[in-house]
């Protein structure tokens, strides 16, 4: 019984000091300039995560509707009057650049390049689908300079309007030149694409208009070499694939095309495209 009561008063004895010691450290961590310190330390970077956050989501967003206007543009090849798809293309990518006057948004004030990985895989894919669809009305390649001046944002108390340069209280946003770079790379594997529709519709003209812009942006790229990103070099090599492979539709058109007749040409081309794949270790 004795020893009981020992235990018990121990325990209580124990836990009263231990509630003391908390007193004792909360009194102290309330004055400390370190502790106060660090809890503004704490809210900065709270916000920061969720800053990342919600831009990977727009990031996101932005993919996929950009994904989806590509998706729509490559029916161009199988509709008589393409430019109803061109507009409806261009619709979709006006809401792309709402998306991205949100990241011009969350962006004001801060430094870009602390949160630029959160939303460069959809800048490189707006890229993409600009460039695809001033490829297709135009047949040339949209400039940096072109893609930032669409860029320009009014905020208005309903959100965010497209404005000129001169309207007040104005966001842009920037596509830098890496991403820039990026998104045509990517490019070049829906014109790849393109070309293939185009030869199953009985257009024998766009493949080598496509195989001379293909190799003068891959000329391009080859002058920038190893200095560029790490990124573009690694995408030179499925640019490359994706000139062979328009190049290799250009030969059959050429040397074979009398001999198979239009409706099979893109059966020709597939299987052609999935046998160099194959001897490359693509597939």
């Amino acid at each position: 019984m004795i020893a009981y009561f020992c235990m018990v008063s121990g325990e209580g004895w124990s836990r009263r000091n231990a509630e003391a010691a908390q007193e004792r450290d909360a009194l102290a961590n309330s004055s400390s300039p370190v502790i106060a310190a660090f809890k503004v330390f704490q809210q900065e970077l709270d916000t920061r995560h969720d800053k990342y956050e919600r831009l990977v989501k727009i990031s996101r967003d932005i993919t996929i509707e950009s994904k989806r206007s590509i998706f729509l543009l490559h029916r161009v090849t199988n509709i008589p009057d393409p430019e109803v798809v061109l507009n409806e293309a261009e619709s979709k990518l006006d809401g792309v650049r709402q998306k991205i006057g949100q990241i011009a948004e969350e962006l004001r004030g801060e430094d870009i390049y602390q949160f630029h990985r959160a939303f460069t895989p959809g800048i490189q894919e707006y890229v993409e689908a600009i460039t695809f669809l001033h490829y297709i009305r135009h047949r040339s390649l949209i400039s940096l300079e072109e893609i930032n001046a669409k860029l320009v944002f009014m905020k208005t108390g309903n959100g965010l309007a497209e404005a000129p340069p001169s309207s007040a209280h104005v966001l842009t946003f920037q596509v830098t030149p890496a991403d820039y770079l990026l998104g045509v790379a990517d490019l070049t594997g829906e014109l790849m694409r393109l070309c293939i529709g185009s030869v199953g519709n009985g257009d024998i003209d766009t493949p080598f208009q496509l195989s001379q812009f293909l190799r003068q942006i891959h000329d391009g790229f080859s002058y920038i070499g190893n200095t560029g990103p790490y990124e573009v070099s690694k995408k030179l090599h499925t640019l490359r694939q994706s000139l062979g492979k328009v190049e290799d539709a250009c030969y059959t058109l050429r040397v074979r095309g009398s001999e198979i007749p239009k409706h099979m040409l893109a059966d020709v081309f597939c299987t052609r495209t999935t046998h160099m794949d194959t001897e490359e270790g693509v597939v």
